[in-house]
């Protein structure tokens, strides 16, 4: 039989997922469609031909139902994920993981506890070019890395937070690391390998009226001794690719959005076209395709059939959260930070 799945939260970050399911659908069922809003119900019903449910309760109490997908606002996801660890159900949980590095361990820990499979969004992990880029530095083609800088330029206007909670602590959990950031910063990571330490600063820039942080810039050192550069911002207009660029012994590689240019100190070059489709580094962060959370999604369906792991677990998805609370730590600081 194939796994059925709930959607928990019918908002802006529904729209991928639910594109994705179709997609899937000789491989996935949708169970339910849930919000407490009957206006944000109504009008993705008449978007996605799914079941609608008014009640997480029903969702929790159907034993049909083998996962959930949490789309809430960050704030909300450790009290739904106890709840559907409670009650046996598997979960794909929207980034972040939680407002709090604290509160996201608990998160992990509750679903470990619970035994069920817990996989985290962060989609930018099944781009081709990266998962190219991956499996040469794996193979050793790029040799040793000695240097990885990542710059994430992108664009939101003022009116995307002035949404009630947007760009807070106590609803996204921080600015433009923890809500756009930590995407490229994961992937980095899974790339690179971990940051051991980072110095630089933070700021909100005038272009926006926000509690949290829309520009960091940070120098890092990597455990296995690499050095780089971390630049972020919302308020880099009109919004550009986020770029990762490595130098190893054997030559060196950048990614650009979904783009890959490999060069090796051989004479071989290997390169990967950008997806003139992607977007989301503008005013419009939903202006890009949905093949990467369908992946996500099939990826999450075959580990909780087969019983492994999903390529991004909530173990995995910790290393970027104790990365952003370093480069928090010496914004607030100005003095070096080790990564947790």
């Amino acid at each position: 039989m194939k796994p059925r799945i709930a959607l928990v939260g019918l908002g802006m970050a529904v729209t991928p997922h639910a594109k994705g399911l179709l997609d899937l659908a000789d491989r996935v069922e949708v169970a339910h469609a849930f919000s407490p809003s009957a206006e944000r119900r109504n009008a993705f019903g008449e978007r996605f031909a799914f079941p609608l449910c008014d009640s997480l309760d029903a969702i929790l109490d159907d034993p049909s139902v083998d996962a959930v997908c949490v789309l809430t606002p960050a704030n909300t996801h450790l009290d739904i994920v106890r709840r559907c660890a409670a009650a046996g159900k598997h979960v794909l949980l929207e980034k972040p993981v939680e407002i709090t590095t604290v509160r996201a361990e608990e998160l992990v820990g509750l679903c470990r506890a619970a035994g069920v499979t817990l996989g985290i969004v962060l989609q930018h992990r099944f781009r081709a070019a990266g998962m190219k880029l991956g499996e040469l530095i794996a193979a050793g083609e790029l040799g040793d890395i000695v240097g990885c800088s990542t710059t994430i330029r992108l664009w939101r206007p003022q009116s995307y937070y002035d949404e009630p909670g947007r760009g807070s602590l106590a609803r996204d959990g921080g600015g433009v690391l923890i809500s756009q950031g930590i995407h490229t910063l994961d992937l980095m990571l899974s790339l690179a390998g971990p940051v051991a330490e980072v110095c630089g600063f933070t700021t909100t820039t005038p272009v926006h009226r926000m509690e949290t942080e829309d520009m960091v810039c940070a120098a890092a050192r990597f455990e296995n001794g690499a050095l780089g550069t971390i630049d972020a911002t919302t308020a880099a207009f009109p919004g550009f690719a986020e770029r990762i660029d490595i130098a190893g012994t054997r030559g060196s590689a950048s990614l650009a959005g979904t783009a890959l240019a490999v060069r090796l100190n051989d004479g071989r070059t290997i390169e990967i076209e950008a997806d003139r489709t992607a977007g989301g580094t503008g005013a419009d962060p939903m202006a890009f395709p949905h093949d990467q959370h369908r992946a996500v999604m099939a990826d999450f369906v075959a580990a909780i059939s087969s019983g492994r792991e999903p390529r991004v677990t909530g173990e995995e998805a910790l290393k970027v959260h104790r990365l952003i609370d370093a480069l928090i730590a010496t914004g607030a600081n100005g003095g070096r930070v080790r990564v947790a």
